[in-house]
């Protein structure tokens, strides 16, 4: 099986840089990244109804994905789950859950389990919170999420809105519950788009879904979309099915 590219971008609601909100331009990003797996994070307005800032059908047109259906979304007009959505290219979904995250702040994730050329893969895809404590429980609910699976690769990719290494980053028990091997922990400036300085957007896999070659999508329109920059990386998918996470 080749490798699979996948992709995490905070679309900030479709306002770019220039605060104009274009969802065609954002569109538009997304095709530029090439992506079979793309987690998407605050899609939809945070207010009121909610109503999602993109159009499904352009989306599914010029990019060929697929958005993951959601039946206990936040308002009937949103797109997804606290802002949060997964879209798949040739994807087969046995089964999507969105998930309420713990914490001061309303936030959510989404937990896909799905086959990709016959591969099984669960995908995590999440938008955690701004304070430490908030995402140190996020972090922890998220690992119970990993294994509570059935042994299947896992990745999780979002704004995880963190930016330390180490001992003090909040992401710690998330890592542990993904074993992730050395690369795949590896971090890359997306925040502020027009300068990068910050790894708030991450892209975390596990020794059977080894993430290589992760870098910013750091184009022209992409720095003028959004406030974040969308990162993409190879996903190496281990065929051995009796090994573990």
């Amino acid at each position: 099986m080749s490798d699979l590219i996948v992709s995490s971008y905070n679309i900030h609601k479709a306002v770019g840089t220039d605060m104009r909100r274009d969802p065609v331009r954002t569109v538009q990003v997304i095709r530029e990244l090439g992506a079979d797996i793309v987690a998407l994070q605050e899609v939809d307005r945070r207010f009121g109804d909610r109503k999602g800032v993109l159009d499904p059908e352009l989306l599914q047109h010029e990019t060929g994905l697929m958005p993951v259906t959601l039946t206990d979304r936040l308002g009937a007009r949103a797109h997804g789950w606290h802002g949060n959505l997964l879209l798949l290219r040739g994807a087969e979904v046995e089964q999507a859950r969105a998930v309420t995250l713990p914490g001061l702040e309303p936030r959510g994730a989404i937990v896909a389990d799905i086959r990709l050329n016959g591969e099984p893969l669960r995908v995590i895809a999440a938008h955690l919170g701004l304070l430490h404590q908030s995402r140190l429980l996020q972090a922890q609910f998220l690992s119970k999420e990993i294994e509570g699976g059935d042994g299947r690769p896992t990745l999780v990719m979002g704004d995880f809105n963190e930016w330390r290494l180490g001992a003090g980053c909040s992401l710690m028990p998330l890592r542990r519950g993904l074993r992730a091997v050395k690369r795949s922990a590896a971090t890359i400036a997306s925040f502020p788009a027009q300068m990068p300085m910050l790894p708030l957007d991450r892209i975390i896999g596990c020794k059977r879904a080894e993430v290589v070659d992760l870098r910013a999508h750091d184009s022209v329109l992409a720095r003028k979309a959004s406030d974040h920059l969308p990162i993409r990386a190879a996903l190496k998918l281990a065929r051995a099915q009796s090994a573990v996470i």
